[in-house]
């Protein structure tokens, strides 16, 4: 028995939460999945996995077993990739994940002239508002916006983005542009709704104490995309709360504008993520070294641009 071979299939069980979808996952035989995690923990002496007809669970001897599996897979992966010189020479596959309309406009041109500079690497970007694992989902680099909350991870900070609240010049003239948060309860709004944001609008500075101020709207439109939320706004649906490059564009043609900008919150941070695993290959640091200083200066543009609107 190949006894790594064993070990990633049976990483690919707990990962993917059942047989059958880790045989989907690795492109290999159901039933070879299965014999094969069957023969581990044949020769461990000891069951590794829990199986009932709705649930797998790992025994206390598989918690402790894939730990180490993991380490010990991930080792091997390193050391043939350093024998091949992908730690010294940027070639290889490189995955990229970013937020899908920040990926669209500043992520996909910094890429595609990345690409035209290292031949020998090849990138998959990953373009989802949901924050992908780095590490379960084997993420090279993640474009992230906002909080960081995994300590175990990398960052290279590139800027930061806004939020701001807009509207067009007409739904402006029909209701009167708002003076203070509490103001638009009386005017309709476009919610960006992607599942993972609350459906309240928080604002700074929105009392005497200077504390901030939570308003649960009722939206007259929700959407699922920044781009479609941005759109129903333009055409006077509402009120939207965007970050400021998803309604770049239309601040900069003047279809929409920014209100009530006294009671901004603090701009988002706009990092570069990745794990830290000792030895970076080349292809990462390649990477790293060219898009930073690109996503820093086009965020430097839009906030230029932003302040003269």
């Amino acid at each position: 028995m190949d006894r790594f071979d064993a070990m990633s299939m049976l990483l690919a069980v707990t990962e993917h939460g059942s047989f059958s979808a880790a045989s989907r996952a690795l492109q290999v035989p159901l039933a070879t999945v299965s014999r094969k995690v069957a023969q581990l923990e044949a020769q461990l002496g000891t069951p590794l996995l829990i199986r009932t007809t709705r649930t797998l669970e790992l025994t206390p001897a598989g918690i402790d077993y894939i730990a180490s599996a993991r380490s010990i897979l991930e080792q091997l992966d390193e050391a043939e990739r350093k024998a091949t010189g992908e730690l010294s020479q940027p070639k290889g596959e490189l995955i990229v994940t970013a937020p899908i309309l920040f990926g669209r406009l500043h992520a996909m041109p910094i890429i595609c002239d990345f690409l035209a500079a290292h031949p020998r690497i090849d990138v998959r970007l990953l373009l989802t508002d949901r924050n992908l694992h780095l590490i379960d989902d084997h993420i090279d680099i993640a474009i992230r916006i906002g909080a960081l909350r995994d300590s175990a991870m990398v960052a290279k900070p590139v800027g930061g983005v806004r939020r701001v609240t807009c509207a067009s010049p007409a739904l402006l003239h029909r209701y009167g542009t708002p003076a203070t948060p509490a103001d638009l309860l009386a005017m309709p709004c476009v919610a960006l709704d992607t599942g993972a944001n609350p459906t309240g609008w928080r604002f700074d500075n929105a009392d005497p104490a200077g504390g901030f101020l939570d308003l649960d709207l009722s939206p007259r439109l929700s959407v699922s995309t920044a781009d479609a939320a941005m759109a129903a706004a333009v055409r006077g649906v509402g009120v939207v709360r965007l970050f400021h490059y998803q309604a770049a564009a239309a601040l900069a043609d003047g279809s929409l504008q920014i209100i009530l900008a006294a009671f901004e919150a603090a701009p988002a941070p706009v990092n570069l993520l990745y794990a830290s695993r000792g030895y970076m290959p080349m292809k990462r640091r390649k990477f790293l070294d060219f898009a930073a200083p690109r996503l820093h200066d086009d965020l430097r543009l839009i906030k230029q641009i932003l302040s003269k609107t």
